[in-house]
């Protein structure tokens, strides 16, 4: 990752050069130090932000098919009737990111209300299914808390995996590498539609018909340098990268190839996602393909 970032860093500062120095006014090494100094200031002053800053996309509440769940690590909107959340919306910074080991401590979430059929490991045995997880175990990395709610089944979709694996982990290690860079994120990941398609094949349900199997995976993700006053600091000009995946086996490992609008999620999932955002400002971002680096 180091590596990496130095390379990015670099990059970044050649671009800078060509366009606005002459070689005599800095050297590379110089301006390299420059930009790391830059992303450990900010990485150094990165705070844990309120996960539903950008709103609450389904006006989620006390309703059985839109419950509203507020963990200290994530807030969701679950679904009791699918058996999985609607959305997961969480704050990502350097703040919440250490050096705690993966839990693996998959478990039904206790704390639904007792009416909600609370989902087990099990559920997913032999299904062709991947866990997978919306707020994602290297996303919460700061204490053994913060990575053991991660692995609550209340945090799981039925994921292919070749989405899960390969697709998906590429935009969340994209992300990990924004925050690197002194950004924070806002993430909202969803689902909708019923049926995928797995390593066993073509599934709608699971658990006997306890589990709704999704057609389409999804993810906004905005990014802002770090600072404070996050809603206000959304402009029409910040970066909001919006993907929609089949839920299949068959889905390209490069995951700028789903890039998509927030208009185009909001129309098949029916939310108002970045509700919070002035309007004139939506208007832009949420109309927008992203075209940034997927790297």
């Amino acid at each position: 990752m180091k590596k990496s970032l130095h390379r990015l860093l670099y990059l970044a500062f050649a671009g800078l050069m060509l366009v606005s120095c002459s070689k005599d006014e800095m050297q590379p090494e110089a301006g390299l130090k420059e930009l790391e100094a830059v992303s450990r200031v900010a990485n150094a002053t990165a705070t844990k932000d309120g996960n539903l800053a950008m709103g609450n996309p389904s006006g989620a509440g006390t309703s059985y098919s839109n419950y509203l769940i507020n963990k200290a690590q994530y807030s969701m909107s679950y679904n009791s009737y699918r058996g999985t959340p609607n959305w997961v919306s969480w704050h990502l910074s350097a703040a919440w990111l250490g050096s705690t080991p993966r839990q693996d401590d998959f478990r039904a979430d206790n704390s639904l209300p007792t009416a909600f059929y609370r989902v087990t490991p099990a559920d997913y045995t032999g299904s062709g299914f991947d866990r997978g997880h919306n707020t994602p175990s290297a996303d919460r990395t700061l204490t053994v808390t913060d990575n053991s709610a991660t692995f609550l089944m209340s945090n799981m979709i039925p994921q292919a995996p070749t989405n899960n694996q390969q697709t998906w982990a590429n935009l969340e290690n994209y992300c990990r590498t924004l925050v690197n860079q002194g950004n924070e994120l806002y993430i909202i990941m969803g689902q909708y539609g019923i049926g995928g398609t797995g390593s066993a094949g073509y599934k709608e349900t699971l658990a006997g018909g306890k589990l709704t199997v999704p057609n389409r995976i999804w993810k906004v993700i905005v990014v802002l340098p770090v600072g404070t006053g996050d809603v206000s600091r959304v402009t029409s000009s910040t970066r909001v990268i919006a993907i929609d995946t089949p839920n299949s086996t068959s889905i390209s490992s490069s995951w700028g190839t789903y890039r998509t609008t927030v208009d185009a999620i909001e129309a098949k999932t029916g939310y108002n996602l970045l509700s919070n955002v002035s309007s004139s400002v939506q208007s832009v971002i949420e109309a927008r393909v992203d075209n940034g680096p997927t790297q």
